[in-house]
């Protein structure tokens, strides 16, 4: 307030028209502008540029003043861009600096100053619009400007500290080392000018500390980093709040202490620069123009420490702030790819702590942008062709298209070719381009010249990585694999040698507090090695047995696994390390989980007695990670990333060790693990409401919980799990096991209604375990044939159904069945006849690729011999706990009220085949109903996807008679095929019914799930069970759309007989006389329906 009334004290003393008016409003400007810099305060800036701008108009064209006046005000401008970055002020700047310039010929006094001025917008102006032109010109001017003011120049400094910016910048575009030379030369000669107390010298502090870091970079001498830093500091110091360039020195010093930690390793550098990084965002506001950098530049400090960390919230801010500066630059932005690169390289990041393909991806599609904007030469070039190698490379290992994989070393090849000898960035280079010579060469194992490369580029390496370097042991490592590759491919005893050498070290270059599992594998491998190459040298095991298991480690993610341990010593070290596991309470990575999986491998090849304890250890962290896992769809790699098998491994494991019902156990929370989690969260809160003030106010947050996950199942992103992870777990009386796995004890209720048949695939055994109400499980081994037999066998059964739509498979069909009853269910029926009575019902609960067998349908088809229909009557569960919750909380009808079924129908839907009998299929329903239900049907265009919802949950019976459409890769998307798209799973689960019990799907495929991961059970019939439909009719494979209108209405006469009421509890016994009866029709659609449910 003060500083207006100065300004308008001084201009009434001037009115228009008086003499003095236009050097009192020039002093005035320049006195509010030299106030801005000092104290900083935007209303004395936009003052200065309006008195600057009145006081030009009191200098028309040929004033001899002129040239002055448009100096300063071009000045004033340059300031207020530099703050607000509007690109008018920049553009006018320019043009008023030409016409001063122009004004002031060779020999004019201000002729220098003029040069200056134009050369600093120009320079700008590159900065902002990537100009080339722009910038060559202001480096030209510099140097005009330098020569017109030599040794003694008062404003030589000044000069020297400009070209030094345009040197500096030229060098980052161009990459020109004499650029940066005579920058870092110009820097030096313009501080010795700027003594302690010059008002200049903070600027030249600064200037010569990021040429000297921008050196480092390129020649990697540690001592101008050394130097830069200690510059920086004085900078800071002399820039307190306040000051115009404490954001700038703030900056740059966090950026020389984050490149000394890139060397040193101390995580003292790394704090420090997030602290200076986080104040520099602060006073650089939105719309400052220095904004994106700053959030790029923390972003990689953040990203950093969770590298050596593992904090995720440092994570998830680094691809935040990454995606506000990447908003914030736009298009033309001549340092737009380097924003690109820094969110790719978080994104990348991200991918490998959740394993979430669509971060992989993004960060593919952003550096891939990235490179075409990187011109030829520029110095970043070389980060990104890394960056964007590494990502293709851990794309070819997750989707193995050998294209990526390619690509990558290409893009690696050039990447080293850019760091020569003595290049800091050399070592990394090396490194890379050898872990992608060993993928391509593990890929084809073909020409060992990959490999040779390797070895040869992991030697130079370890010469370039000092002992103190904490990625050494991964150097060593890296080795280690390399030349153990040559000598399973060349046998050069050599390479052995010097392989267990490189291993040994790496292990005991392990920094102290080096996490358990990192020790552990390291540890495990070293002595598994030992004992493989000692066992060779003793003639204990062969060379063909070193080369078998050998390869299988690196085919198997490269690790040596635990070869032929013939000292009983190092058996007790090497599993007393992973007994160590056991006493993990979290995961806090998935190398933990790496770790404790190898355990289990070790454990299980040599018949090891802490087996089941390691199945205990990772199936109790693995219910830890997945309850902070939400389960999006977008999840879904990653759970069967880490539940692959694992649960049915689990179960074979204790059925060895003669522990069946820990088996049930852990079996039942190491499947179906989405349906699981979403169940969780539609759990009845009854008993939490009525446990008092606590549980209610846990109540409100489950709910709360609950409501974001189903909205982000409708609208899936990148940062969904931000707002849905890590819930808050509290205690209640009588609520201890709330949403914890069920115990046996629970579980056995499933088989309340007839026993259920659990029958296991595992690559270690084959089992059936019958679960009984009132009794302890029966075990049947399952000796006849082993997991691959059953892969064998799914895939047998796929190529006669798809046979089945152009011949008749029936006889085919009969002996598969027969096989199936021979080696399979026999078994289970000879020990089942001793205590089930015949003609009641059992139901199957089959794992891995059992569940994609016909278990019901198996017999020996021989004459005089009875099938398993005529024994017993089938239904199927996908798990025990969804069996359970579908005779629970069964809600009667109202007296006197009817029940209601709808037919939902569509014969033509948009890219699918014309069913023919859909019409005439819900009319016999209704005819067969009329007399015990409401029945009303929803086909043509009016089965669109919101009106189909809509009857879903105002119906308690529902019959669908349309096409389903699986998607055996994302499962989640499988659908079935209506009016206006598709109806898919993840809308299906959203819908919340009122009370649903009985449900028909007279559709193809609506038991099909994720073709790599069965035990999801992630299919249409599934999701019908999940929302609440007790009763389900389903279907293996296509239907055949002639014959599904005479089973469906068998059926339903089957299934209300003499009843006075509809009862979706003889669902099971009317599919079963239906398909017995109907022995006319082709044998497949009578195998095809199946039972689920209660």
């Amino acid at each position: 307030m003060r500083q207006s009334h100065l300004v308008v004290r001084h201009c009434l003393l001037c009115p228009p028209g008086h003499p003095r008016r236009s050097s009192i409003l020039n002093n005035l400007a320049l006195y509010l502008s030299t106030r801005y810099e000092k104290l900083g305060g935007m209303d004395g800036l936009d003052e200065s540029v309006s008195l600057g701008r009145e006081a030009l108009l009191l200098h028309p064209p040929g004033n001899p003043l002129r040239s002055s006046f448009l100096s300063n005000l071009g000045k004033y401008l340059l300031t207020r861009y530099k703050q607000l970055g509007m690109i008018d002020d920049l553009t006018e700047a320019v043009l008023l600096g030409r016409e001063a310039l122009l004004l002031c010929p060779s020999g004019h006094p201000d002729r220098s100053l003029c040069l200056d001025s134009l050369g600093l917008y120009l320079s700008n102006r590159y900065n902002r619009l990537g100009g080339i032109d722009d910038l060559n010109e202001a480096v030209t001017l510099g140097r005009e400007a330098l020569l017109l003011r030599p040794s003694g120049h008062p404003d030589r400094p000044s000069s020297l500290n400009n070209l030094e910016g345009h040197l500096s910048t030229r060098y980052k575009q161009l990459g020109g080392i004499d650029d940066l030379d005579e920058a870092v030369t110009l820097g030096q000669e313009a501080l010795l000018l700027c003594p302690s107390g010059h008002p200049r010298r903070p600027s030249s502090l600064n200037n010569l500390g990021l040429n000297l870091s921008t050196r480092y970079n390129r020649l990697g001498v540690i001592d101008d980093l050394d130097e830069a830093v200690t510059l920086g500091r004085e900078t800071l110091a002399l820039c307190p709040l306040g000051h115009s360039l404490r954001d700038t020195s703030l900056t740059c010093l966090a950026t020389y202490l984050f490149s000394r930690y890139h060397r040193l390793g101390e995580i003292d550098n790394l704090d420090e620069a997030v602290v200076f990084g986080r104040e520099a965002i602060l006073l650089r506001p939105s719309g400052h123009p220095a904004r994106p950098t700053s959030l790029s530049n923390l972003g990689g400090y953040l990203s950093t420490r969770y590298n050596r960390l593992g904090g995720i919230d440092d994570l998830e801010e680094a691809v935040t702030r990454a995606r506000e500066a990447l908003l914030l630059c736009p298009s033309a932005h001549p340092e737009r790819f380097s924003f690109l690169n820094n969110l790719g390289f978080y994104l990348t990041t991200r991918y490998y702590r959740f394993k979430e393909i669509n971060n992989l991806n993004e960060a593919v599609t952003l550096l891939r942008e990235a490179l075409l904007l990187c011109p030829s030469g520029h110095t970043d070039r070389p980060s990104l062709l890394s960056n964007l190698g590494d990502d293709l490379s851990a794309r070819y290992k997750r989707l193995g298209v050998i294209d990526d994989l390619d690509e990558a070393v290409v893009l690696a090849r050039e990447a080293l070719l850019l760091r020569p000898s003595g290049h800091p960035g050399r070592s990394s280079a090396l490194i890379r381009l050898g872990h992608i010579l060993f993928s391509h060469y593990n890929h084809l194992f073909g020409p060992v010249d990959d490999l040779d490369e390797a070895v040869t580029l992991g030697r130079e390496a370890l010469l370039l990585c000092p002992s103190e370097n904490p990625g050494r042991p991964s150097v060593l490592g890296n080795l280690g694999n390399y030349l153990t590759a040559r000598y399973i491919r060349l046998e050069r005893v050599d390479d052995v040698d010097e392989a267990s050498q490189a291993r040994s070290r790496s292990t005991s270059s392990l920094p102290i507090g080096a996490p358990a599992p990192v020790i552990v594998s390291n540890r495990s491998w070293e002595l598994a090695f030992q004992f493989a190459t000692s066992g060779l040298r003793k003639s204990t095991i062969s060379t063909k047995r070193l080369n078998s298991v050998a390869q299988h480690f690196f085919f198997a993610q490269y690790k040596l696994r635990y070869v032929a341990l013939q000292e009983p010593n190092c058996e007790e070290e090497l599993f007393g390390l992973y007994v160590q596991l056991s006493d993990i309470p979290q995961v806090t990575s998935l190398n933990e989980l790496s770790a404790i999986r190898e355990w289990i491998t070790a454990a299980e090849r040599f018949q090891h007695p802490s087996t089941v304890l390691a199945y205990q250890t990772i199936l109790r962290l693995l219910v830890h990670h997945l309850t902070i896992l939400p389960p999006l769809p977008q999840h879904l790699d990653i759970v069967k990333k880490l539940t692959s098998s694992l649960a049915v491994d689990a179960f074979s494991a204790y059925l060895r060790h003669r522990s069946p019902t820990n088996a049930i156990e852990l079996l039942e929370h190491g499947r179906g693990v989405f349906w699981s989690q979403l169940t969780r969260l539609s759990s009845s809160l009854d008993d939490v409401i009525a446990s008092g003030a606590m549980g209610n106010t846990l109540a409100a947050k489950f709910t709360r919980l609950t409501s974001l996950i189903l909205h982000a199942l409708d609208s899936p992103g990148p940062h969904q799990h931000d707002q849905v992870s890590s819930p808050r777990s509290a205690t209640c009386p009588g609520l201890s096991r709330f949403l914890l796995p069920s115990l046996f004890s629970d579980l056995q209720q499933a088989a309340s209604g007839g026993p259920v048949i659990v029958v296991n695939a595992s690559e270690y055994s084959c089992d059936a375990l019958i679960v009984f109400v009132d009794r302890e499980p029966v075990h049947v081994p399952l000796s006849l044939v082993t997991r691959r037999d059953v892969q064998d066998m799914s895939s047998k059964l796929r190529n006669l159904t798809l046979l089945s739509k152009r011949m008749d498979v029936a006889q085919d069909l009969r002996i598969f069945l027969r096989k199936l009853w021979d080696n399979v269910v026999s078994r289970i029926i000879d020990v089942l006849q001793t205590v089930q009575p015949l003609k009641t019902r059992i139901w199957w609960c089959p794992t891995a690729e059992f569940s994609l067998l016909p278990l019901h349908a198996a017999g020996p088809f021989r004459k005089g011999q009875r099938n398993l229909p005529e024994l017993y009557i089938s239904s199927y569960t996908p798990t025990l706990n969804a069996l359970i919750r579908a005779r629970q909380g069964v809600v009667s009808n109202a007296q006197g009220s009817r029940k209601s079924i709808v037919g939902i129908g569509q014969a033509n839907a948009s890219g699918q085949g014309e069913l023919l009998s859909v019409g005439t299929e819900l009319s016999s329903i209704g005819q067969l109903v009329d007399s015990l239900a409401t029945f009303s049907r929803v086909e043509g265009t009016g089965s669109c996807i919101s009106r189909v919802i809509e009857k879903l949950e105002q119906n308690e019976w529902v019959h669908f008679a349309c096409h389903g459409i699986p998607n055996r890769q994302q499962p989640f998307n499988s659908a079935f095929a209506l009016h206006d798209g598709r109806l898919t799973i993840q809308r299906i689960i959203q819908c919340q019914l009122k009370n649903p019990e009985f449900v028909y799907l007279s559709a193809c495929h609506t038991t099909v799930g994720d073709k790599d991961s069965p035990d999801e059970v992630i299919h249409l019939a599934a999701a019908m069970q999940f929302v609440g439909f007790r009763s389900v009719i389903g279907t293996m494979w296509g239907v055949d759309d002639g014959e599904a209108n005479r089973i469906t209405s068998t059926f339903y006469k089957h299934l209300l007989g003499d009843s006075a009421d509809l009862d979706y509890t003889r669902a099971a016994f009317a599919l079963n006389r239906t398909m017995r009866e109907l022995k006319d029709i082709p044998f497949d659609q009578r195998v095809l329906y199946i039972h689920l449910g209660a």
